[in-house]
């Protein structure tokens, strides 16, 4: 991506950009993964819901996953049945259960009480989410298997009890953010010493996200253990990426509204906020920025332009000072920041731009108009 261009072409901001160039390279992982192994590839759309996103990824993947109705609805609408929706949430609500089950070719429930509520109207491809007890991350906010954890069902219950005998497949996520294949390989081998030759009883394993397949170098272990689980069990392998396919693809362009000095060091104010990547926040991460110079003779705190004390990127450092009206870009903002993205103090979101051949398109700007449909009662 051409950053210098992208700046001086986007005439103002915030603005979120995403490569298509970028995207289309990490999707191309999944589909050599696909052919490779026989894997099928689903991508997650949570991590962002793009219309043109989906678009993109429709011709590379076989079908998407999704965690509410709402998901599920954008996944028919792009796919018109042409892939798979498979759907999983612990907030399953009884009220939106026909219409899920109508859209959704898979759903893994969440919990036992949940497959015993719901089972007996389900036409459709039944699993459950497994909760393997295995932990990799040290940051308890992203572990699926943290302690009391809400998400699957616990290993242990499930072995004692004949559900597995009951269910066509199983969902399984414990990772986020991997960058090898470790934990994969770990997993599995706890499911096989649990289960063994009764996986051979279902159709499908679903290994969730959260390996970023495209900033790993060697998949041959991937690929070795795809084609063992297939031999084994004669399973339909599943993997459902959402950050791997769009987090290094989306960059969000901000330009500095005000500088001034603050206990002896410069604060550059910008005209976007934590606020438009929240996770900033949420887990105190400092975005990578396309300026930054570990060696620049010039240090600067980018902060947001909310009245929260907090709405900070940031220390950075440039080869020049950093001027009103220049604009900086946070690289690697594609996933898990548009989605959670907010109006606080009413600050407008970014506009949304597509970058394809050098070339920048505009596809969508928020206006007064949408902010007060969300707010007034009128």
């Amino acid at each position: 991506m051409d950053f210098q261009l992208i700046k001086d072409s986007i005439p103002t901001s915030p603005a979120f950009v995403l490569d298509e160039g970028e995207m289309i390279r990490n999707l191309k992982v999944l589909n050599m993964l696909r052919h490779r192994c026989g894997c099928k590839a689903l991508y997650s759309i949570k991590a962002l819901p793009l219309s043109s996103v989906l678009a993109i990824a429709k011709s590379f993947v076989d079908g998407f996953s999704a965690s509410s109705l709402f998901e599920a609805r954008m996944a028919d609408e792009i796919l018109t049945g042409q892939g798979s929706i498979h759907l999983t949430t612990p907030g399953l609500r009884p009220e939106e259960w026909d219409e899920i089950a109508r859209l959704a070719t898979h759903v893994s429930f969440n919990s036992l009480t949940q497959y015993q509520r719901f089972t007996a109207t389900a036409g459709n491809s039944i699993g459950l989410r497994v909760n393997p007890k295995l932990s990799f991350l040290k940051d308890e906010r992203f572990d699926p298997c943290r302690q009391y954890s809400k998400l699957g069902v616990d290993i242990d219950e499930l072995w004692q009890s004949s559900s597995l005998d009951q269910v066509q497949g199983l969902h399984v996520h414990n990772i986020f953010s991997a960058t090898d294949f470790t934990p994969l390989i770990k997993t599995i081998e706890k499911l096989r010493s649990y289960f063994g030759k009764s996986l051979a009883r279902l159709d499908w394993l679903n290994l969730g996200g959260g390996y970023l397949f495209n900033q790993i170098s060697e998949h041959r272990s991937f690929i070795d253990l795809i084609n063992r689980l297939k031999k084994d069990f004669d399973l339909e392998v599943y993997i459902e990426p959402g950050s791997a396919v769009v987090g290094s693809a989306g960059h969000l362009v901000a330009t500095v509204i005000d500088s001034f000095v603050s206990d002896g060091k410069t604060v550059a104010i910008l005209d976007t906020s934590v606020n438009h990547n929240p996770e900033v926040f949420e887990y105190q991460r400092q975005p990578q920025l396309y300026e930054h110079d570990p060696k620049g003779g010039y240090s600067v705190i980018l902060a947001g332009c909310t009245c929260l004390a907090g709405d900070v990127f940031g220390e950075y450092r440039f080869t020049k000072p950093l001027a009103v009206g220049e604009k900086v870009v946070f690289k690697n903002t594609g996933a898990y920041s548009l989605i959670k993205a907010n109006r606080f103090n009413g600050y407008n979101l970014p506009d949304i731009y597509i970058y394809q051949d050098r070339q920048l398109k505009k596809t969508k700007h928020y206006d007064y108009q949408e902010y007060r449909r969300q707010w007034c009662a009128d």
